[in-house]
């Protein structure tokens, strides 16, 4: 019985020369996508959440313990609009003047791209989605899903520039932005 031949490393790098490489333009494609976030003003996101039938804020744990974004959260909701309390952001609306209703981020953007959902409210689907008091790299993850996957329109009213939104604010000291956290409820 005869040993089958290994095959020598000369033989491999022959072999490997003729294969596709896909190793090319990852990180092009994986960073940025063929659609990226148009900056937004505070007063124009304001503008387009007062004009959706249904808009919903989703919040996130890092609203907790930071009073500001507590605030511009139930500033938000007080003009109307629905709140989405993910993470342990539920704990930041214990006896506030808004009705947040607790529900895990992921689930949530499951139920968001299945346009039979009826909503938290069991009103009806939304159809503006905006976002505030997220990790970057966290959401950055959900709005890929929702960009890719859905019709839906995002807003990023967060600190940070969300690059798989639909809209986002840009790269913000905290001070400037809860000045554009205060505009963008002023215009609601």
């Amino acid at each position: 019985m005869s040993q089958p031949s290994l095959q020598t490393s000369r033989d491999y790098a022959r072999e490997s020369a003729e294969m596709v490489d896909t190793t090319k333009n990852t990180l092009i494609y994986t960073t940025w996508g063929r659609k990226t976030a148009k900056p937004v003003n505070p007063n124009v996101a304001a503008k387009l959440v007062s004009k959706a039938k249904r808009p919903l804020l989703i919040v996130g744990s890092e609203i907790v313990g930071n009073e500001q974004l507590t605030e511009k959260a139930i500033g938000i909701g007080i003009k109307g609009v629905p709140i989405a309390a993910t993470g342990h952001s539920i704990t930041a609306f214990n006896g506030k003047a808004v009705n947040a209703k607790y529900i895990n981020v992921h689930a949530l953007a499951h139920y968001l791209g299945d346009e039979n959902w009826k909503g938290l409210d069991g009103k009806g689907s939304y159809d503006m989605i905006v976002f505030l008091g997220h990790k970057k790299y966290y959401l950055d993850q959900v709005l890929s899903g929702f960009k890719n996957f859905t019709d839906l329109k995002t807003i990023a009213i967060e600190r940070h520039f969300m690059q798989n939104a639909t809209l986002s604010f840009g790269n913000l000291r905290p001070e400037v932005h809860v000045e554009a956290l205060d505009e963008f409820i002023e215009n609601l």
